[in-house]
């Protein structure tokens, strides 16, 4: 199966006050994060990532991923197209803050390699990375890098994904907070 990425203008940034089914993804990588009251499943999928954060009965899920991927709106707290830089806040019930920063960064191919080959070999030492395949017209196929930071109240995510086709980067950074 090819795993390679769609273009980076078809993307969008999404969060949902709900879980999302796990049928509706192509997930490379994965990992589960609990660490006190809350917990955390964080994916790698074919477009950029999945985050479902649980905490005393609500679920928050944090999606990056294709337009054109067939997502409920039902529940769905934010939904921005990825261009530009844009920072959020949710105030969910019980104090309980989401905040997220997400850019895209279209760069020099030379410093998009230079990045890209930094964030392999940094993933490859901790967190949660996947090399897709090569679309064909780049040698090197795109990278997803998770870095995961779990605290007894706070959960950082920091997601960073290449589009070496578009050299574009995309980067976020999500905290979901306790009160």
């Amino acid at each position: 199966m090819l795993t390679t990425r769609p273009r980076v203008a078809e993307l969008v940034f999404q969060l949902y006050g709900r879980a999302l089914h796990p049928e509706l993804f192509q997930v490379h990588q994965t990992q589960t994060v609990a660490r006190g009251d809350y917990e955390a499943k964080i994916d790698i999928t074919s477009a950029g990532h999945v985050v479902c954060w649980r905490y005393a009965g609500l679920t928050l899920t944090e999606v990056a991923a294709s337009a054109q991927h067939p997502l409920p709106e039902r529940r769905r707290l934010l939904s921005a197209r990825l261009r530009g830089q844009r920072n959020e806040r949710i105030e969910c019930r019980g104090g309980i803050t989401y905040q997220v920063s997400f850019q895209l960064e279209p760069v020099d191919p030379e410093i998009f390699w230079t990045f890209q080959q930094e964030l392999a070999q940094d993933g490859r030492r901790n967190g949660l990375l996947h090399q897709f395949d090569s679309s064909g017209r780049m040698a090197m196929g795109a990278l997803s890098y998770i870095n995961i930071q779990s605290r007894q109240r706070k959960l950082l995510i920091q997601a960073f994904h290449t589009f070496p086709d578009d050299c574009a980067i995309v980067k976020s950074q999500s905290l979901f907070s306790l009160p």
